[in-house]
């Protein structure tokens, strides 16, 4: 399922495409960028990033897609994930991508985990 950004209710700014362009022109053999979300954490549930080729895409995934970066999502993960926003940030602190994720009641102090 291919989605416009603005369809899907997840958000990719265009400063995660643009990381995610440069770190895959770097990486010839994967194609694209795999969010996922699964139980554990500190919080109960972490976010975990994937480089993945295009076969490594599923046929139900949610699909976006902004400046040339693609990045897929499965079905369950999306539940989780709706109304967030997929952002890379570099600041003093350190470079990472981050997400944004009204439905997350606590998080930890990295921003890697989360609860409901």
């Amino acid at each position: 399922m291919t989605a416009d950004v603005e369809e899907t209710n997840v958000i990719l700014t265009e400063s995660a495409a643009k990381r995610i362009n440069e770190i895959l022109a770097k990486d010839a053999g994967h194609t694209m960028l795999r969010v996922s979300v699964e139980g554990g954490g500190c919080s109960g549930f972490q976010y975990k990033f994937d480089l993945i080729a295009g076969d490594g895409k599923a046929a139900d995934d949610l699909v976006l897609e902004r400046i040339g970066a693609t990045v897929v999502i499965d079905p369950v993960s999306v539940g989780f994930l709706g109304g967030s926003e997929i952002d890379f940030v570099d600041d003093l602190i350190g470079a990472s991508f981050q997400i944004r994720n009204p439905n997350a009641t606590a998080s930890c102090g990295c921003g890697t985990s989360f609860s409901l």
